[in-house]
């Protein structure tokens, strides 16, 4: 089998996640046929069937689920590769770092503050987006070092926990459910999260995220609202149309009359972590992992006592 090309593994990704040739293919922005004959192509030098195709749908094949997984993770190499030797031959070097705003627990001033002591600092540079953005920023190499929420796909890169502390659910303080001092899920059954999903449910993927990429939404008299930023999310919660579970961290930051913070004793907590590319041989990403776990290690003890 000759060797494959980039070409056919972005053909073969888009068609994979669409599972449609018609979507694949403006999303490639390119006619249907040929991108029809390059899949067919590519399952011919590898010998095996990756799709599945009915007039009626496409679906992936044994082969080809496996086939997505290391494609994905091929391209993610490829485009890293380029972004990484770029920045390398940059006149000024500088330690990317990939974040969220308003989800560093109150540490990355400290971290920073720290970290410009060390031998091998180097100017930072923030990368910041939206929640579930870190970890693929660092595989697809836009950044060197990341703050994130756990749990993330942590495929490809090395992760160590800074701090935990519990999330509490954020409720109008005019909420029946604000007139006790601790809940439980199930209280909260009913209730809707910024996203949609049950509040009684407890998805690891409701801790607050205000960034533009993942809006929230929620009803208010029969009107559809889109939240961008956290005082929008805050204001849909004080009218009663949503709950929120937010990190401990987060609602010290923000103490709003009109919203009331109660633990939820089954509720997972929130982990902040730092993480950086499995192969990163940075003197400079060392040193800022090494500097984040000493300022997590001691804002966790601060936090437990």
């Amino acid at each position: 089998m000759n060797d494959l090309e980039v070409r056919q593994l972005r053909y073969f990704v888009a068609v994979a996640e669409e599972l449609h040739f018609g979507r694949a293919a403006e999303r490639l922005g390119m006619a249907q046929p040929p991108l029809s004959r390059a899949i067919r192509e590519l399952e011919r030098r590898l010998g095996v069937q990756l799709l599945e195709r009915t007039t009626r749908q496409v679906t992936l094949t044994a082969a080809g689920e496996v086939f997505l997984r290391d494609a994905r993770t091929a391209l993610d190499a490829i485009i890293a590769a380029g972004r990484r030797a770029r920045h390398a031959g940059q006149a000024t070097p500088r330690l990317r770092l990939a974040l969220k705003a308003d989800s560093d627990a109150g540490l990355l001033p400290q971290i920073l503050s720290a970290y410009q002591h060390e031998e091998a600092a180097l100017p930072v540079e923030l990368v910041l987006g939206g929640r579930g953005e870190q970890a693929q920023a660092l595989r697809d190499g836009r950044a060197d070092v990341a703050l994130l929420f756990s749990p993330f796909n942590d495929r490809g890169l090395d992760v160590e926990p800074l701090l935990t502390e519990p999330r509490l659910a954020a409720l109008a303080a005019t909420d029946p459910l604000a007139a006790r001092r601790c809940l439980r899920l199930a209280d909260l059954a009913g209730r809707r999260l910024p996203d949609g999903a049950p509040a009684d449910q407890d998805p690891s993927a409701a801790v607050i995220d205000s960034g533009p990429e993942s809006p929230h939404r929620g009803l208010v008299s029969g009107t559809r609202k889109t939240a961008t930023d956290l005082a929008q999310v805050f204001k849909l919660i004080e009218l009663g149309d949503i709950v929120c579970f937010l990190p401990a961290w987060v609602t010290r930051r923000y103490p709003w009359p009109e919203i009331a913070y109660r633990p939820v004793s089954d509720l997972e907590p929130a982990t902040l972590a730092v993480a950086w590319p499995r192969d990163a041989r940075s003197t400079a990403v060392a040193a800022f992992v090494r500097v984040a776990g000493s300022v997590g290690a001691t804002a966790g003890t601060a936090a437990r006592g």
